[in-house]
This record gives structure tokens, sequence and C-alpha cells, in this order.
């Protein structure tokens, strides 16, 4: 039995199309529940695309079905020449490329890299909440629930800090990741 190659690797794990190393990653906003469509529409024109999921239970009046759900809502990944974009916008269901001044921004290359190894692995996949040291949040769930701090370091673990400002004195906690929102 051979190892799968890189290429292989990365097809086994939601990647496909015309293999490219040297062009840059995009993100592409598609309509919504739209992004496997989107994705084999692409793979057809032979670009490389990527569209993390996961398997979600669905809960129906006579059954419990598996679902394969987009991580990453509303997204796929693809790899083109950023100066021949017209063909990616034409594609059915493709809203627009992620852009920054009119644009396209690129994803870095690491973490799509980290995605595709994510994918690879056998480990349970969610989306979360993306969490910033210096945003305000609110604790939901466990023994702080409905305090509001600041998240300080955000790793598996998070700590969060309250503040008094009258006195110039800070207290901080150490909670669980998973009982955070952020506070718009």
């Amino acid at each position: 039995m051979t190892t799968p190659t890189y290429g292989e690797a990365l097809c086994a794990s939601g990647c496909f199309g015309k293999r490219s190393d040297t062009l840059p990653w995009f993100a592409l906003r598609v309509r919504s529940r739209f992004e496997a469509t989107a994705k084999q529409v692409l793979q057809g024109k032979e670009f490389e695309t990527f569209f993390p999921s996961y398997q979600s239970r669905s809960y129906r009046t006579d059954r419990v079905k598996l679902v394969d759900r987009a991580l990453f809502p509303g997204y796929v990944f693809c790899r083109f020449d950023p100066n021949n974009w017209l063909p990616v916008m034409k594609t059915p269901g493709v809203l627009e490329v992620v852009s920054f001044g009119g644009k396209p921004a690129e994803v870095d290359h690491g973490e799509i890299e980290a995605l595709l190894m994510m994918m690879r692995s056998s480990v349970p996949l969610f989306p979360h909440v993306f969490l910033r040291v210096g945003q305000r949040v609110s604790i939901e769930r466990g023994p702080l629930a409905g305090l509001e701090g600041i998240l300080e370091r955000f790793d598996k673990n998070c700590r969060i800090v309250v503040s008094v400002s009258l006195l110039q004195r800070s207290v901080s906690a150490q909670i669980d990741a998973e009982w955070v929102r952020v506070i718009e």
C-alpha cells in the first residue's frame, strides 16, 4: 500500500480540481447553501477549490440523518490568477471575491494548510466564533454566566478580564473558550 501524495491527500480532504502550487488562494463569497454547487462548477472549469465542511446531525420527524455543513457558511476557497478572475465571477452562485481596495485579497497559505491538516485528521470539526484578544465578550455558560469583560488570552481556555475603572484595578479568570460570546 502506498502513501498518498500531497495532491491526493488534498483531494481526500475537500480540495479538488487542477493542482497549482504557484497560484494564491482566495475566498469567494457564494450564495447561501450554494457552496458545494459553486465548488463543483469551479472544478469543471479546472480551478482548484477547497470547501471545508463538517458532519452534523439533522433531526427529521422519522429519523436522524448525518449531513455535511459548511465550516465557513457562504464561502469557498479557490486558487486562480488574480489578473484573470472573470471566469470565477461568472460561476453560478459566486457573488464576489473577498477584496480590499478593489483588489482580491489572498488567503494566507499557512491558514489554508492548517485547515487542510484539520480536514485530513480524524478529529471532529465544528465552526467557532472568531475571537481576538482585546475584544469585549460576554460569558454565556458556566459559573460566570452573564459576566462581561475583555478577552485577554485565547487558546484551549481563555482568560477574561473584568475591571473596576474607578479603582483602576482588574481581575482575571480562566474560562472555557466555548462559554464566550463576542459583544457587538
